[in-house]
């Protein structure tokens, strides 16, 4: 099912959007938690198609819309400078509120202003939806990119590490891995550089960006730094100690 974009296929978006679809008529305030990039703001709007839609960390404008308008949608709660000033002016004012957030206050105090409590999982935890998504994104990006060769599954591995947004760009950056070349590779490094450049260590501060790229694909391909090594023209303790120096981007190979 996809409605306003929220994709139910795991029994806990189904039942999300069967409450979402209750709040549509009851008219009570509800706050909806979850991750980042778990469908939040979408299912807020699937509930107030047309209420304004205020970040909490942008305060005054969020006060003003809570004085002139019947219903908003208020995002990102846990970013919001004066909770008991908004519960305040909710109650004043009256006004219909669905909220998201991540979890930041207490039960008590959101209770003063939400009735219901609706908690969307990580899509770690809804896997169904993990292959709907990938089959929507996919044909989002074929569409956005002109590509009208089929999506190459083969090693795709989704990344959930933020849920649908990380996922989305997975999907877009698997289609462009496939027809880069390397003008376009350099004119990607070309214009992300252009902007960092400036200090008296630069060649040494972004030589990372060569390196880690060249060590990881690499130990894919060779699988043990003698091998890896022999192939890249360097001494073996030389590997090492690029290994070892870019240890953040943790650089693991067998040792042979």
């Amino acid at each position: 099912m996809d409605v306003t974009n929220f994709l139910t296929a795991s029994n806990a978006s189904i039942e999300a959007f069967k409450t979402a679809n209750l709040l549509k008529g009851l008219g009570v305030n509800a706050i909806i938690f979850g991750e980042r990039g778990t469908g939040k703001l979408t299912l807020a709007r699937y509930i107030l198609p047309h209420a304004p839609i205020i970040d909490a960390g942008h305060f005054d404008e969020l006060l003003d819309a809570l004085e002139s308008h019947s219903d908003v949608i208020i995002h990102r709660l846990d970013n919001v400078a004066n909770l008991k000033r908004l519960i305040e002016t909710i109650q004043k004012t009256r006004t219909r509120v669905i909220a998201t957030g991540g979890g930041r206050y207490s039960q008590d105090q959101l209770d003063e202003i939400f009735t219901i409590r609706l908690a969307l999982p990580p899509l770690s935890e809804r896997q169904e939806d993990v292959a709907v998504l990938v089959e929507a994104f996919v044909k989002e990006a074929s569409h956005t990119l002109g590509k009208s060769e089929p999506f190459d599954y083969e090693g795709f591995i989704p990344d959930l590490s933020e849920n649908a947004i990380s996922l989305r760009r997975q999907v877009y950056m698997h289609y462009l891995f496939d027809s880069i070349n390397e003008n376009d590779l350099m004119e990607i490094m070309e214009h992300y550089l252009e902007e960092k450049l400036g200090s008296n260590n630069d060649y040494r501060a972004f030589l990372h960006l060569y390196e880690v790229p060249l060590i990881r694909a690499g130990i894919k391909r060779f699988k043990s730094q003698l091998q890896l090594a022999e192939r890249l023209g360097l001494n073996r303790n030389t590997l090492r100690k690029k290994i070892a120096d870019h240890g953040e981007y943790q650089l693991e190979i067998k040792e042979h």
